[in-house]
């Protein structure tokens, strides 16, 4: 190596004008996965909560639906919930609870042997979704079910007052892709007790009216 060749070297070896660049190149990639999981996650988690706050209002206008009347306690019909299915829709803004989304609102209340019994449910939405803590019918007879919920938070009627328990659920929209998204699926659940005193005779809900019944698949 001549003595030209040698101080080339050396000032190749000091030059770090490109080294900025360089290093911007490396971390580019991991700053865009970063914004890309942050920009999804803050999506997800608002959609949670607007799923939460659904639940929480279908079941309170669950527990509150029924007719006046004076001389016997309020029966409600399948007009009234197919009109709160209708109005849980419209809640939900631009999440799509018809297409992508289910909505299961049972009547739970307790059977004459003292037990929890789901006495009638009811289906909104087109997405293929069954409850996690039970179908109509479930308790009718004896004390084996013990409520709807997670075991360790069961909700249970009483004697004196029926349950109305709301599952919401909906396939996740994401703004970039499902694979920076926790779960593909969001589902939340609520419950109120009933207000006012239920007619809960029979399947619990009147049909006078001849209306289509959104019954559960």
């Amino acid at each position: 190596m001549t003595i030209v060749d040698a101080m080339r070297s050396a000032r190749l070896v000091r030059d770090t004008r490109g080294l900025a660049l360089v290093e911007f190149a490396l971390v580019l990639p991991v700053m865009i996965t970063l914004v890309f999981y942050g920009i999804e996650l803050a999506n997800y988690t608002l959609t949670r909560q607007r799923i939460s706050q659904l639940a929480l209002q279908v079941a309170d206008n669950g527990s509150r639906i029924g007719i006046q009347e004076i001389l016997r306690n309020r029966p409600i019909t399948e007009t009234q919930i197919n009109d709160l299915f209708t109005g849980a829709a419209l809640q939900g803004g631009t999440v799509d609870m018809r297409g992508k989304g289910r909505i299961i609102l049972s009547g739970l209340t307790v059977n004459s042997g003292g037990g929890q019994w789901i006495q009638w449910q009811r289906c909104y939405g087109a997405m293929a979704f069954a409850s996690h803590y039970g179908r109509q019918g479930e308790g009718a007879q004896g004390s084996g079910f013990k409520g709807m919920g997670p075991e360790a938070n069961r909700v249970t009627a009483t004697s004196t007052g029926a349950v109305v328990f709301a599952e919401v659920a909906v396939t996740y929209s994401p703004i970039i892709s499902t694979m920076w998204a926790p779960s593909p699926t969001i589902s939340e659940i609520a419950s109120f007790a009933v207000r006012d005193d239920r007619d809960t005779s029979g399947t619990g809900i009147q049909n006078d009216e001849k209306v289509p019944v959104s019954t559960c698949p």
